[in-house]
């Protein structure tokens, strides 16, 4: 694997502790996390050996600024996290990733009381965050949800449904949009933070899935959901804002997630072609093989390139993110897909067994593509940013 990461440092190689802290976090993952990694998809159970081991190790959620008791972790330092541990599982990678995710606008654009209530909780692995913008409705074209929130004295009370939550029933917070004023479209979108202890707040029933089998995905339920005031995120009616901004410095998260089951694929692959024979010889030394090797090597390679520069964008605030944000997730998750298809192919029938990863890797890399925006959105978010200014 190569050194390629931050535009910021010379030769594109990264910081010593980057370097040591992918050294961790790889060694933690490959001795704490996969070897229950198998068993959590066969039984579709949350990794709570993972979530252990990366609290323990103060690695579920890096990112968390050191004025709210986290590590002040970079942007490129939280993918490599992310992708270390999904290498190995990315049902267990979702931890750091959806805390990040489910905090990021909190991060943006909350107060700083909000944050002291809230971000402390996530950083000492006591509590976990989540995302709530999606609605059965309100998929890619997010504007059109129909939670509403309405102000009630010294409260907010929220009503409505969201779907595709990750992590819902795991996370005690959850950044919840919802329409405060319904007259001004997408400018009408408020965010707020969301406890599940609040009253009529309620997780409904999990999705059955084709991959990241161990991270729960759910339904919320806001029935008069009633939250204190200072709950909302930002002013009224930046909620939209907020969404499209902490999705600009996540999606390259996703692409670190992408590349991380790639490797793992990789990493397997070339162990087996190495053992297995056929005609005499190992089948590493057909230059078929040997092509299929070096092409999904060059692909994940230039993938990892993309998200790291697209993390070292976002936290240095260079420019619109928009473009580069998205091409890295749409660029790494497509590299992902075909990579673990790929491995499995090189497996042969034993691929299509689970008594080896690949079969679940080509799984769970089947969601980089469609969730925090499917690929076709971030191909229509790129070619904006290029033909729009």
């Amino acid at each position: 694997m190569g050194k390629f990461g931050n535009p910021d440092f010379d030769l594109f190689q990264l910081p010593e502790e980057h370097e040591a802290l992918r050294e961790a976090i790889r060694a933690l993952s490959e001795k704490e996390i996969a070897p229950y990694a198998k068993e959590v998809d066969e039984k579709a159970r949350f990794p709570e050996e993972a979530r252990a081991a990366l609290v323990a190790n103060g690695f579920n959620a890096v990112h968390v600024p050191e004025q709210f008791e986290g590590q002040g972790a970079d942007s490129l330092a939280a993918c490599i996290v992310i992708e270390e541990v999904a290498r190995v599982d990315v049902s267990a990678s979702l931890i750091p990733a959806v805390n990040k995710l489910g905090t990021m606008g909190l991060i943006l654009s909350g107060s700083d009381e909000l944050k002291a209530k809230v971000l402390p909780s996530i950083a000492s692995g006591e509590a976990m965050a989540s995302y709530a913008l999606s609605e059965r409705e309100a998929g890619s074209d997010a504007a059109a949800m129909k939670t509403r929130a309405r102000k009630d004295g010294n409260t907010w009370v929220i009503n409505g449904s969201k779907c595709w939550i990750t992590n819902g029933g795991q996370s005690s917070w959850y950044t919840v949009m919802a329409v405060t004023d319904p007259d001004k479209g997408a400018n009408g979108i408020s965010a707020f933070m969301v406890h599940k202890d609040d009253e009529g707040f309620t997780v409904g029933p999990l999705e059955h899935k084709l991959g990241i089998k161990g991270s729960p995905t759910a339904e919320l339920y806001f029935e008069n959901c009633t939250i204190p005031e200072d709950r909302i995120i930002g002013d009224e009616g930046t909620g939209f804002k907020t969404a499209l901004a902490t999705l600009d410095h996540t999606r390259p998260t996703i692409g670190a997630q992408a590349v991380g089951v790639a490797q793992g694929a990789l990493d397997a692959a070339i162990a087996y072609v190495k053992e297995r024979k056929q005609f005499g010889k190992t089948i590493s030394q057909f230059q078929g093989v040997e092509f299929m090797i070096a092409d999904m090597a060059m692909k994940v390679e230039a993938a990892r390139l993309m998200v790291y520069a697209a993390a070292s964008r976002a936290e240095r605030g260079a420019g619109p993110l928009g473009f580069i944000s998205s091409a890295s997730k749409c660029m790494a998750s497509d590299v992902a897909m075909e990579v673990t298809t790929d491995a499995v192919q090189l497996f042969g029938g034993a691929g299509y067994t689970t008594d080896f990863p690949v079969e679940r890797m080509m799984r769970d890399a089947k969601i980089t593509q469609i969730y925090e925006g499917t690929n076709q959105v971030q191909r229509m978010v790129m070619a904006r940013a290029l033909l729009r200014g």
